[in-house]
């Protein structure tokens, strides 16, 4: 088997009371040249296997993470993942260009609908607002930031509404590990 082209990685604090992210990553498994990591699954106890990690990054071109957004970041498993794969001569700073070049999305599910991303609204602020900290790992790790996908109202949205999202999250990876290329984002 060749090596995948895209590489997600999956986290989510309750799996098993998903409704999108857990349908989701049943879906991009599926796929021809893509691997997906589940944290949940090969991580319960924190105890990362950082040379694993690395080395299932290393022939990707699109880095994926997956996960759903609680208080207004990622879960601590992804976290604790993210603070040590992407180490200092591996992921940025002197000699770390392991990443260098690939792109990077999110692929994020909310659970208020889009409209509580507002100034004024429920959460203050337009979702963007919260990405800052993502952008920057990207910028730091000299990988391309392409524009996040993310599904709101993931607690309320109907069961068509979901299909279609993971139809259409299918359709664009198997678009890039086809042609290099995201239907949502330019140049990548």
């Amino acid at each position: 088997m060749p090596d995948p082209r895209v590489v997600v990685i999956y986290a989510h604090a309750a799996p098993r009371l998903s409704r999108v992210n857990e349908p989701l990553r049943h879906a991009l498994e599926k796929l021809d040249g893509v691997q997906v990591r589940n944290l949940c699954l090969h991580y319960p106890d924190f105890d990362i296997d950082v040379a694993a990690e690395q080395a299932a990054l290393a022939p990707a071109e699109l880095v994926v993470w997956q996960y759903p957004v609680h208080w207004y970041a990622m879960p601590s498993l992804m976290k604790e993942w993210l603070d040590v794969v992407f180490t200092p001569g591996w992921a940025f700073g002197d000699g770390g260009t392991a990443l260098r070049g690939k792109a990077l999305l999110a692929l994020l599910t909310a659970g208020s609908a889009q409209q509580a991303y507002r100034p004024g609204a429920l959460h203050g602020f337009h979702f963007d607002a919260f990405l800052p900290p993502l952008q920057q790992t990207a910028a730091l790790c000299q990988m391309r930031w392409l524009p996040p996908q993310v599904f709101h109202d993931a607690r309320g949205a109907s069961s068509e509404a979901v299909a279609a999202h993971i139809d259409a999250v299918c359709a664009a990876l198997r678009q890039f590990v086809a042609t290099g290329r995201l239907p949502f984002a330019d140049g990548a």
